[in-house]
């Protein structure tokens, strides 16, 4: 009985512990480290954490008695000064000037190894300051000497088809690519390498230099291979010439498949079948006794099939996974791509520009955010290397309502990872002491918090639009115009709006939570389908769970998720429409404005504030406008998100599906009158051009959850009408006992 009790309601020390695991949910699976610089005062990142342990406990003498400044400075100096060593060791400096170690010992405090460093004639430490990175170290080896001597491009070609930066002078650095995490200097003929933690700058170092040693060789032995294979030539067909030239490589034939249609049209025979039995035994009993009363039991044909379509899609479903075909889930089709798509030749055309969004509350900085950032960094450095470009976007709509020095951690977290931002007021629907009036709008406030955020970094591009641009025009004053045009639209805004960093928005859009894993390659293969396929609005991506605890309700949750995900995948794959799940997910910008709206606020908007699902509705407007949703299973489980960890926030979580599912379909009741019943979307969406069976697939979608909260209530009115009205028809058992099935297969 206690354990029954501790299922459902936890004592103090379980909740204690979920809140403590749902706060630190991205260290246990991947073992992040931390890769802030903390504030002046604080210990080191890493393996120069200070373990707390009380100033007591330490030996009389020892230097960690001391101040915390002290300790810190201490330990820098330790650090900085082994980093040169191994410096020194391997090679990688010859006691030329502008040679050496920098490591960031807190805001605006660096310091470096050796000392003279910072007077060096070429500035090379103030520009490293200005980058405001954790950790730099410069590289001089003959093999790079002789390598950029030859070597008069603005990037070196490395293995793996990446290729890293060449800056002319040292004075670039701050306005560099600093996702590449290097960069060779022309004029200096050295390497330069920086990292988020001091630990992994000699092995970045090592790799880049490795790589290009591998590039090296590979060219030698494809020339080798050339010459051993005489005349053979092999021919592969591509695309016409014009692909080749333009560098969108070939299009691909994805077919439609009907094998969805066709289940579709089993899972309504199968319906109209059940139904059938039942509406059989009421035409016998109108035989009988001629009382046709019974035929009002019609009028709950309509909820009959409502609520009972996606339990005979699951049977149908569960039944073609046995017996049907299952290649389809690894091969292409209009909604579906089980392989990467052919990636875009970076040499003939630009890649994309993709802006990575990210909606935050209150979430832990350090257990939540940080290793999110982390991850997302990873495929940023992975994509710029590969010669396409990335920014961080994130909306920050707790940053205004927290304290003031977990408000400025964040500010300087940001800031330190080249991440733009964008936070909102709090909601003052009725201001004191002259303050304006600010509603967030939404009951949950994630629409209108992105909505916010792309209004300001809206009014950031309009004011770009307007500055006249000379034909010398160098990236230098195209950042300076942005600072300009971002400090006119704050000013504006009156200090309602804070932000900071890169906040315009590219080609495309990631959208992603703020407790995600995505992989670390896979930007450049989005953006290639998205540029081969632009009917494609929406890329979903398969998502895998991102498990913190071995709870048992954790395991049952994760079982359930991926269950939910192997079904969907299947669906799509045998020719369903994809879903839109909110997250995970490469949005074609051009389409999402496309689908904008204006209301009272007076801007435009582009999520929908007065749904709860506003990710489906996004699908919905987009459909109709003819865009089609497509589903990318060759991710695997790359992506991961996280999942309830206490049986009230799942609760919570499909409350808010079926809240949103309810408000989607139906018109509040005091519009019923004026309106009618159903919403106007609704009413588009029936009316589309989308096919008619995925119509069905989502209507019997959404009755889940009608199906879901009427079951109990279904299944005790079963029971007492079994008892009481058992003979005056025999429609009521089958009609009653669907949903209790219904009930049993959802759950």
């Amino acid at each position: 009985m206690n354990a029954l009790k501790g299922y459902l309601a936890p004592g103090k020390k379980a909740e204690q512990d979920a809140k403590k695991a749902k706060d630190t949910q991205t260290t246990a699976p991947m073992q992040l480290e931390m890769h802030t610089t903390p504030p002046l005062g604080s210990p080191l990142a890493g393996s120069f954490v200070d373990r707390s342990r009380p100033s007591s406990l330490y030996p009389e003498g020892d230097f960690r008695n001391g101040p915390r400044e002290s300790v810190l400075t201490v330990r820098s100096d330790v650090v900085v000064s082994w980093l040169h060593q191994q410096q020194m060791e391997k090679l990688w400096a010859v006691g030329a000037p502008g040679e050496g170690v920098i490591l960031k010992k807190g805001k605006g405090d660096f310091t470096c190894c050796p000392p003279s460093l910072r007077t060096e004639p070429s500035g090379i430490f103030d520009h490293i300051v200005a980058m405001n990175v954790r950790a730099a170290m410069t590289v001089n080896t003959r093999v790079i000497k002789i390598f950029l001597a030859r070597q008069h491009a603005d990037y070196v070609p490395l293995s793996d088809g990446l290729r890293l930066q060449v800056l002319p002078t040292v004075e670039y650095l701050p306005r560099c690519q600093k996702h590449h995490f290097g960069a060779f200097i022309q004029d200096q003929q050295i390497l330069i390498v920086w990292d988020d933690d001091p630990k992994h700058l000699l092995k970045r170092a090592e790799y880049i230099e490795r790589s290009l040693l591998e590039m090296i060789w590979a060219d030698d032995d494809e020339e080798a291979d050339e010459k051993k294979g005489g005349a053979n030539v092999s021919t592969a067909e591509v695309g016409s010439g014009s692909d080749v030239e333009d560098g969108y490589g070939s299009q691909e034939k994805r077919p439609t498949l009907l094998l969805n249609p066709l289940m579709v049209g089993a899972t309504l025979c199968l319906l109209i079948t059940a139904l059938g039995l039942g509406w059989k035994k009421l035409g016998l009993e109108i035989a009988v006794d001629g009382n046709y009363t019974r035929l009002a039991l019609l009028a709950v044909v309509p909820c009959q099939v409502f609520v009972s379509l996606f339990f005979m899609q699951v049977i149908i479903v569960n039944l073609t996974q046995c017996f049907g075909p299952i290649n389809n889930l690894n091969s292409n089709s209009k909604f579906y791509s089980g392989k990467a798509p052919q990636r875009l030749n970076r040499n003939n055309r630009e890649l994309p520009h993709v802006t990575i969004q990210m909606p935050v509350y209150k979430e832990g900085l350090v257990g939540v955010i940080q290793p999110t950032i982390i991850s997302l960094k990873a495929a940023i450095s992975t994509y710029e290397l590969q010669g396409g470009t990335a920014n961080i976007f994130i909306n920050d709509d707790g940053m205004q309502l927290l304290p003031e020095d977990e408000a400025q951690a964040r500010r300087d977290f940001y800031d330190e990872h080249t991440i733009g931002w964008v936070a909102r007021p709090g909601h003052k629907p009725n201001p004191q002491n002259g303050e304006k009036a600010f509603l967030r709008r939404g009951k949950f406030k994630k629409a209108s918090n992105m909505n916010y955020a792309l209004m300001v970094s809206n009014k950031v591009e309009e004011r770009l639009l307007t500055i006249a641009r000379h034909d010398g025009w160098s990236q230098a004053e195209e950042y300076i115009a942005y600072d300009q045009c971002l400090a006119r639209v704050l000013e504006e805004e009156e200090g309602r709006a804070w932000a900071g960093g890169n906040i315009r928005v590219g080609d495309y859009i990631l959208l992603i939570d703020s407790d995600t894993r995505v992989p670390a390659d896979c930007l450049l293969d989005a953006a290639s389908e998205m540029e081969q396929s632009p009917e494609v609005g929406i890329l979903q991506f398969n998502s895998g769970v991102m498990q913190v605890t071995d709870s048992f309700f954790e395991n049952g949750i994760t079982f359930f998720t991926n269950l939910v995900y192997t079904a969907i995948r299947f669906a799509v794959a045998m020719g369903d429409v994809s879903p839109f799940v909110g997250h995970n997910a490469m949005l074609r910008w051009s389409a999402v404005q496309q689908v904008s709206y204006h209301d009272e606020d007076g801007y435009e908007k582009f999520w929908s504030e007065s749904h709860v699902s506003e990710d489906f509705d996004m699908s919905l407007r987009l459909q109709v406008n003819e865009y089609i949703i497509r589903y990318a299973a060759y991710t695997g489980d790359g992506f991961k998100e996280g999942v309830s960890l206490t049986v009230y926030d799942e609760l919570a979580r499909w409350e808010k599906y079926a809240y949103g599912c309810n408000e989607l379909l139906f018109n509040p009741l005091r519009f019923w009158i004026t309106r009618g019943p159903f919403t106007k979307l609704f009413r588009e969406f029936l009316r589309s051009n989308m096919r008619f069976t995925s119509k069905i697939t989502m209507m019997a979608y959404i009755g889940t959850y009608y199906a879901i909260g009427a079951s109990w209530i279904l299944t005790l009115a079963n029971y007492f009408i079994m008892g009481w009205c058992i003979s005056r028809s025999s429609l009521s058992f089958p009609s009653w006992v669907t949903s209790h099935w219904r009930f049993s297969d959802t759950d």
